[in-house]
C-alpha cells in the first residue's frame, strides 16, 4: 500500500504539468498570417482578395489555423455572436492609415482589441458598409472628417450597431 502511495506522489505533479502544456498551447499568441490567393471569407464564403476595405483574422479556442474574414463588418458578425464571443482568443484588423483602401496590404494587420474603427463613412467594402480600423484615435478622428462616420473602440461594437451601419451610411 505504502508503495502505492509513493507512486501516487510521484506521479501527481507530473499529471499536472502535462494539463500545463497544453494550457500554454492554447494560450500562445499567434499572429496575422498572408490571406492567400483564392481564400475565402470564414462568414460568407466569398474570395478575400477580391474587395476592398480592411480585412480580418481571428484564432478561437478549440480550432485549427485562423479564420479570415473578407470584410471588418464579417469580422465583427463573426465576434459578436454570442456562441462565439467567450472562444475569441486574437483578433487582428487592418491598419487603414498605413495601407491603401483598395487593396489592403497583409504586413499592417494590428491587434483589433487596442484598435479605433470608424464606422459610417463613405468608403466600401466587401459588401457594402464595414468598419475602417486604426491603430491610432487621431488616424480615425482624420479619417471620421473626412469621410464621415463615428469612432469605437473594439468593446462598443455591438450586434446593434452593425445591423444599423446600412443606416449610417445613408445620412
Amino acid at each position: 500500500m505504502k508503495h502505492w502511495l509513493k507512486l501516487f506522489v510521484i506521479l501527481l505533479p507530473l499529471g499536472g504539468l502535462a494539463g500545463c502544456g497544453e494550457d500554454e498551447k492554447e494560450t500562445m499568441v499567434r499572429q496575422a498570417i498572408a490571406i492567400e490567393s483564392g481564400a475565402e471569407c470564414h462568414l460568407c464564403g466569398m474570395i478575400i482578395s477580391n474587395f476592398p476595405g480592411p480585412k480580418g483574422q481571428l484564432y478561437a479556442k478549440g480550432t485549427r489555423g485562423n479564420m479570415q474574414f473578407c470584410s471588418t463588418r464579417d469580422l465583427f458578425a463573426f465576434i459578436v455572436d454570442p456562441e462565439n464571443q467567450q472562444n475569441i482568443q486574437e483578433v487582428y484588423v487592418h491598419d487603414m492609415a498605413v495601407t491603401p483602401w483598395d487593396h489592403p496590404d497583409d504586413e499592417t494587420y494590428i491587434d483589433a482589441r487596442q484598435a479605433f474603427f470608424v464606422i459610417g463613412h463613405r468608403k466600401k467594402g466587401a459588401m457594402g458598409p464595414t468598419l475602417a480600423s486604426f491603430s491610432k484615435q487621431a488616424d480615425a478622428e482624420a479619417f471620421a472628417d473626412s469621410e464621415g462616420g463615428k469612432v469605437y473602440r473594439f468593446e462598443q461594437i455591438t450586434l446593434d450597431l452593425l445591423i444599423s451601419m446600412n443606416n449610417m451610411m445613408a445620412e
